[in-house]
């Protein structure tokens, strides 16, 4: 089965406004919710908007991931209760 991405449902995003790290919560046709980390957002010297990969994460990364990590859970638990 090929992927559809009409399927693909963004549920939630964080982002991280220092260093552009993005986190989500995706969920595909009736699967369960996963969390996505990354892409990263940045903002080019003419002035876009551009994302990459996440990479590897700086200390920043992941003490900003450290607190948003509890309403990460939350946020994927009441996405399992509204489908129950």
């Amino acid at each position: 089965m090929a992927y559809d991405p009409s399927k693909d449902q963004q549920l939630h995003v964080w982002e991280n406004s220092d260093t552009g790290l993005m986190v989500s919560i995706y969920r595909y046709g009736d699967g369960e919710p996963k969390l996505q980390i990354g892409p990263r957002k940045y903002v080019k010297r003419d002035g876009t908007e551009r994302t990459t990969k996440a990479g590897r994460l700086t200390i920043d990364d992941v003490l900003w991931l450290s607190e948003v990590l509890e309403e990460v859970k939350d946020k994927m638990g009441e996405c399992l209760l509204e489908e129950g």
